[in-house]
């Protein structure tokens, strides 16, 4: 990853454009409601349209492997969900 770290596949983890390597951000899908907290550990992503990358196990947590893409919220995981 950009961070120096490994990945790991099975960590709850994403790779955001500007977010400061180690922030904790919620990201909630927003058809289900589903939310999952992950670390930045990485850069990306570099298509256009797209605000955050997942770990498997962050999107799996969301239920959004099959569909590979789906419309999340993104916010800093500090901040309380409405």
């Amino acid at each position: 990853t950009a961070s120096g770290a490994r990945y790991d596949m099975h960590a709850l983890t994403c790779a955001h454009p500007t977010a400061p390597f180690g922030t904790r951000l919620r990201v909630t899908e927003l058809e289900s409601g589903r939310s999952v907290v992950v670390t930045v550990n990485d850069r990306g992503p570099f298509a256009k349209g797209r605000i955050v990358d997942l770990s498997l196990a962050a999107a799996r947590r969301l239920g959004i492997v099959e569909r590979g893409l789906a419309r999340v919220r993104v916010e800093r995981a500090d901040r309380r969900p409405p």
